[in-house]
């Protein structure tokens, strides 16, 4: 993807006609130029740019729904520079300044922790399964084979032998253009092969997913998981960081709902940088057509804002170290829901192999599947709770630490597997579902 801009524009502003959503106007001058009005035409030709004027979302079937035009998505532009390697210094300043213009802030590639799985043959009993009572909420369900699983991530092998046949609607957003020389791995082109160059997102999907076979079966084993790359890998001094395009990103997020995914597992995060917070519009949409959004909290043993975790609504998950607590790598706040086995996980990796990893990353998918559980016993009953209600069911049945409703690192405390199940039989009794 070449340099851009991605804009809001005010509702009387957005232009007539058919404007091509990125994707598909990528390398098609075809689709024409279009005009967003005077005062943009005349800025971009002060600064001596040539852009391509494109649509960041497509319309979820043709014609754009309620939650679509709630969430601005009939609004936002990406602005896909031709001639230019780089934005023009001040570009972004006039366009701010332009009164049908909300909000404007440029393409940029974001960097993300990925904490490093050890291959590893498999290890003792692990005690993860136990410590949030998964066993026992094993015996109410083990997840809907209906119910779709979304995990954004580095994408996942398709090919290991403790998924077969378990995949769902695959796609991979990765597209960098500039600056893909610092990457490794396939960084160019959108498709539908979401292969992992890195093994972050298979170590995730198998926590979430995996059959059982070389390793303790996942915490949704019966649920359908749709992979969906949106990070490439880059060495950045002596460690390896996921990196992606917000932008991308968000497509994900709406392409996961799009399809179907009820639960979406984010094990990323970035910093705010300015220009509107990362991911809010889509995780608005998100919520609105059901979907519920489980974000890892990040690992820099700080209290910090992470995004999307940090964003209202999103389930935000710490990592509980082998004491229980919230391990010292875990971030904090009070956006932290609540926390989960995050050191030590063994699970997935590319090739058919196994490794341990720790991290909020590896918590957070087990509070994804735990979610998914809740929203198959839904289903079972002819309906499905709201995120909201999700959100509340894993935090009021979460275990304590000590006597305060909250804990400063750890939220609401221990996913309780078996409580959240409980909770969520009597809810459906009670008729909350939708």
């Amino acid at each position: 993807m070449r340099p851009h801009i991605v804009i809001r524009l005010r509702p009387d502003a957005v232009p007539h006609g058919r404007v091509p959503y990125w994707e598909n106007a990528i390398g098609d001058r075809s689709v024409g130029d279009i005009s967003l009005g005077e005062s943009l035409s005349r800025t971009f030709a002060e600064h001596d740019v040539d852009v391509l004027v494109t649509r960041e979302y497509p319309s979820s079937d043709g014609g754009w729904s309620a939650a679509e035009k709630a969430a601005a998505l009939d609004r936002i532009f990406r602005l896909v520079l031709h001639r230019s390697n780089a934005i023009p210094k001040g570009l972004l300043r006039d366009i701010r300044l332009l009164p049908e213009v909300e909000e404007a802030r440029p393409g940029e590639v974001v960097a993300t922790e990925l904490p490093q799985a050890r291959a590893m043959s498999r290890p003792g009993q692990s005690r993860s399964h136990e410590r949030i009572s998964l066993d026992r909420a094993h015996q109410l369900t083990r997840g809907d084979p209906d119910l779709i699983v979304a995990v954004l991530d580095t994408g996942v092998d398709i090919g290991h032998p403790e998924f077969g046949g378990r995949f769902v609607a695959p796609k991979d957003f990765v597209d960098i253009l500039s600056g893909a020389e610092e990457f490794f791995g396939d960084v160019l082109g959108i498709d539908d092969d979401p292969a992992d160059d890195v093994g972050h997102g298979t170590h995730v999907a198998g926590i979430i997913g995996a059959r059982g076979n070389g390793m303790d079966r996942g915490a949704a084993p019966a649920c359908k998981i749709m992979p969906v790359r949106v990070l490439a890998a880059m060495e950045q001094g002596d460690h390896r960081v996921g990196a992606g395009l917000v932008d991308n990103i968000n497509a994900g997020v709406k392409y996961a709902v799009d399809n179907g995914a009820r639960v979406i597992n984010m094990s990323l995060g970035v910093r705010h940088s300015g220009g509107g917070l990362p991911h809010r519009e889509v995780v608005e949409y998100a919520h609105a057509k059901g979907a519920t959004i489980v974000a890892a909290a990040g690992n820099d043993g700080r209290e910090e804002l992470y995004y999307p975790s940090a964003l209202p609504g999103v389930i935000a998950v710490g990592a509980a170290g082998q004491r229980e607590r919230a391990a010292g790598f875990s971030t904090f706040g009070r956006h932290v829901t609540l926390v989960a086995p995050g050191e030590d996980i063994y699970s997935t990796l590319p090739d058919g192999r196994y490794g341990m990893a720790s991290g909020t990353s590896h918590a957070a998918p087990f509070v994804a599947a735990v979610a998914a559980l809740v929203q198959s016993l839904a289903s079972r009953a002819g309906g499905f709770f709201t995120p909201q209600k999700v959100h509340s069911i894993l935090a009021h049945t979460a275990d304590r630490f000590g006597r305060a409703n909250r804990d400063r690192r750890a939220g609401y405390g221990m996913l309780n597997a078996a409580d959240a199940l409980r909770l969520a039989q009597l809810e459906i009794g009670e008729g909350t579902l939708r």
